[in-house]
Order: C-alpha cells, then sequence, then structure tokens
C-alpha cells in the first residue's frame, strides 16, 4: 500500500503528533518544522526524525512531500493552509479554520483548485463521549434530541501574545463541533450576547471588550443549541463540554474536563405516561481503540498505557490528549488521502462550525441581532 510523506509544522502541541505520525503504518517519512529551532533540534532527537526544515517554503517546494498538518499560531491557518494546498499537498490544520469568512472562503476556493484534501483536526469530534453519544443517537436509546449545548470555559492569561483579546467565539470550534456533528445538519443562524469585562490592553487587538460570550443557534434541520465560551478574566474550572438532551436519556459533561458524565434516563409511568421519575448515573468512558491501526491505539491511553499488558490498559478509559482523539484525527486524515476520498471533517463541515463561532461574534457587537451563517 502506497505510504504517505508528511510534514508536521509546529512543535508546541504539535509535538504530540510526531511519535503517532512515525509509527502510523501507512507513514513513510516524516519532517519538522517550528520557528523555534531549539524546539525543533529538540524535537528531532527526541523523537528520532531526521527530516528537519530550516524555512516554511522549503516544505512548499519539496515534491517528495504529499501532506502537511500544521499546527501553528491561528493568525497564520487562512494563509499557511492556502499556501500548502497550492503547492499540491494534501493540508490538516488545527482550529479554527480562520477568524474570518473570507479566510474560510479563500482556503474552501483553494481546496476545490488544487482537489488536495483539506481537513479541520477539530479534537472534539474523536472523544471518548463523542463516541459514546453517537452510538447513543445510533442505538435510539437517547430518543429524539431535543436540544444541544456545548461549553470552552479556559483562561488564556499567560499564553501567546496573539490570543490577547480574541472574541472567545473566533475559537468556538470544541464547543460548537459536537453539536453540528451529532444534529446531522448545519447551523444556519446564529444570535449571541457578549458579555464581562476585560482590562482595556486586552481589548485592543481585535476590537473585542467580551470576556464570555453565549451563543443560540438554529440548525437547517430544525433543531435549537447553545454554546457558552470564555477567554479571559472569567474564574471557572477548564472544561470542553458537550451536552445532549434526548426524549429519553441525556448526556451531561461533568464539572470539570476530566470528570465523567451524567447520564440521565426518563423512567416512564406505570400506566404508561411520563413520570417523570429520573435515574441519574455517572457512566466511565469506554475506549474506542479498536477503530484504530493496532501501531497506534496505544496513543489513545496516554501515559497510563502498560506495553507490559497492552489489552488491559487498553480497555480502560484513560487520560490520553484531548480525550483518546490525536491518533484518531491522524487516522482519518491519513486514511482519506490514502482511500481517495475526502475526510470527514473537511471544508464544509469545518467551515459550518468555524463559520458559526465568527458569525457569533458578529451578532454579540450588535447586541445579539440575528446573523444567517453563508454556506461554503
Amino acid at each position: 500500500m502506497k505510504k504517505i510523506n508528511i510534514v508536521l509544522v509546529g512543535l508546541g502541541f504539535g509535538g504530540a503528533f510526531a511519535e503517532i505520525y512515525k509509527d502510523h503504518p501507512n507513514i513513510g517519512t516524516i519532517g519538522i518544522y517550528d520557528t523555534n529551532k531549539e524546539m525543533l533540534r529538540n524535537a528531532a532527537n527526541h523523537y528520532g526524525i531526521d527530516k528537519i526544515y530550516d524555512r516554511f517554503d522549503e516544505i512548499l517546494y519539496d515534491d517528495s512531500v504529499d501532506a502537511v498538518h500544521l499546527v501553528t499560531p491561528i493568525p497564520l491557518h487562512e494563509e499557511q493552509t492556502v499556501q500548502v494546498l497550492e503547492s499540491g499537498k494534501h493540508c490538516a490544520c488545527t482550529v479554527p479554520m480562520a477568524i474570518s469568512l473570507d479566510g474560510i472562503r479563500r482556503i474552501t476556493e483553494a481546496k476545490r483548485r488544487s482537489s488536495k484534501n483539506y481537513m479541520m483536526m477539530e479534537t472534539t469530534l474523536y472523544t471518548y463521549q463523542f463516541f459514546y453519544v453517537k452510538q447513543m443517537i445510533a442505538s435510539g436509546k437517547l430518543g429524539r434530541i431535543q436540544f444541544l449545548r456545548g461549553s470552552h470555559y479556559q483562561d488564556m492569561a499567560n499564553w501567546p501574545d496573539y490570543w490577547m483579546g480574541l472574541p472567545p467565539m473566533y475559537y468556538g470550534t470544541h464547543a460548537i463541533g459536537p453539536m453540528v456533528a451529532l444534529s446531522g445538519s448545519r447551523i444556519n443562524r446564529v444570535s449571541c450576547l457578549g458579555a464581562g469585562t476585560m482590562e482595556e490592553w486586552l481589548t485592543k487587538q481585535y476590537g473585542n471588550p467580551f470576556s464570555m460570550e453565549s451563543a443560540h443557534f438554529e440548525f437547517e434541520n430544525g433543531l435549537k443549541g447553545e454554546a457558552t465560551r470564555s477567554l479571559f478574566e472569567t474564574a471557572r474550572e477548564y472544561q470542553e463540554g458537550m451536552f445532549v438532551y434526548g426524549s429519553d436519556k441525556s448526556f451531561e459533561w461533568g464539572f470539570a474536563d476530566s470528570d465523567n458524565p451524567y447520564i440521565t434516563t426518563a423512567i416512564p409511568a406505570v400506566d404508561g405516561r411520563r413520570g417523570r421519575s429520573m435515574k441519574v448515573e455517572i457512566v466511565e468512558m469506554p475506549n474506542y481503540h479498536q477503530l484504530l491501526p493496532k501501531e497506534i491505539q496505544r496513543f489513545t491511553v496516554g501515559g497510563n498505557y502498560d506495553p507490559t499488558n497492552p489489552q488491559e490498559s487498553l480497555k480502560k478509559g484513560a487520560r490520553a490528549g484531548h480525550h483518546g482523539s490525536h491518533p484518531h484525527l491522524v487516522h482519518e486524515f491519513i486514511s482519506s488521502i490514502l482511500e481517495n476520498r475526502k475526510p470527514w471533517i473537511d471544508e464544509v463541515l469545518g467551515g459550518n462550525i468555524t463559520a458559526a463561532g465568527i458569525c457569533a461574534h458578529e451578532s454579540a457587537m450588535n447586541n445579539g441581532a440575528p446573523v444567517t451563517v453563508p454556506l461554503f
């Protein structure tokens, strides 16, 4: 089977993917690049990678490279993605897709012109929790979806400068993505309110006055959802939460990001009417490693993986990065190239998730006025 030659760009968070690519059975060579030369050398030594690049454009001109995975600062996503696609290479990029609607259009047009794959690497669509809810819906146990909710609470005070004052919903994909994917539809309208205040210096880079934004979304198929996102000066435990309320069962994220979820089951009355009696359970998430090649299954477990007893450690949900999603993202991107098909989180799905957040901030800046989300 053909093997893919890939370059990983950005080794901060991106370093978490280097070893996964190295061990994937369908990877030929892996190259790496980062503007931080010390980080680049350390990663090359740590992971045993010989192919390193001194400049980004070297990657674009290297005809031996099939694909590029960008894990770079948010303001660079649009331009770098377009450059990769226009150089004739498949492109995966961390979230968000872009920070403007025009940026999403540019990427979409570049992808169509190049005929290469684009994948937005949204972690929340490959977590233990997402797989679990997807099965609840497929089995009919959830009943009818009545409402969807997402949350992402995080304080970015000590992060790099480009984060400072970022509109919360510009980076709302972790809260919005699961709602779109589970709804089976797209978001077509949003109304959002901004809340809170920030120190004045934080408002200047993006002209954003809000520390928190909360949006209501209307889906094309009639479903409704809500997402809340905070970025600065809000005291709340970190959480990338997913909440799905069904007629028969509901799924609610635990308080902290690593907490197990609550599953609520409605118990019908004896005479057949809904009796409103509820059964609530805290459920440990299973691991979905079996969906992956055996060579990269261990990355769903992270530091809890025991190579002397692999099956036992893989049985447990464990606590790998972003809830076991990283190897699933890698495998979907590589598989889509080899199978000559679009990846699941393509420019259409990724564009809707990202655009919904951009339009939410536009609504917030206009005191909640509804905004139609364009179709890409």
